[in-house]
C-alpha cells in the first residue's frame, strides 16, 4: 500500500462522513398531498425567505463534497491497479 492510496483512503473517509453530516443538516422539505397533487410550491416570488441562503449553501457544500468523493474512488481504484 501506498501513501497515495492512504492518503486517498482518508480523503474518502473524510468526504463521506461530510457527506453524512451535511445530509443532516440539511432541512427536510415537508409536503403534504395536497401540495403533491395541486403542484403547488414554496419557490416562487420572493417565498425563499432569509433561510434560503443557508440551505443553499449546505446543497452546494453536499454537491461539492460528492463530487470530491466521486473522484477520489476513481483515483484510488486507478493508482491502485496501475501499482500492481
Amino acid at each position: 500500500m501506498s501513501i497515495i492510496e492512504l492518503i486517498g483512503g482518508i480523503l474518502l473517509i473524510i468526504s463521506s462522513l461530510l457527506i453524512i453530516v451535511l445530509c443532516l443538516a440539511q432541512s427536510q422539505k415537508q409536503q403534504d398531498m395536497s401540495t403533491a397533487l395541486s403542484g403547488q410550491s414554496d419557490n416562487f416570488y420572493g417565498k425563499n425567505g432569509k433561510g434560503s441562503s443557508k440551505e443553499e449553501s449546505l446543497a452546494a457544500l453536499t454537491k461539492v463534497a460528492a463530487v470530491v468523493l466521486f473522484i477520489v474512488t476513481l483515483a484510488v481504484n486507478i493508482i491502485g491497479q496501475l501499482a500492481k
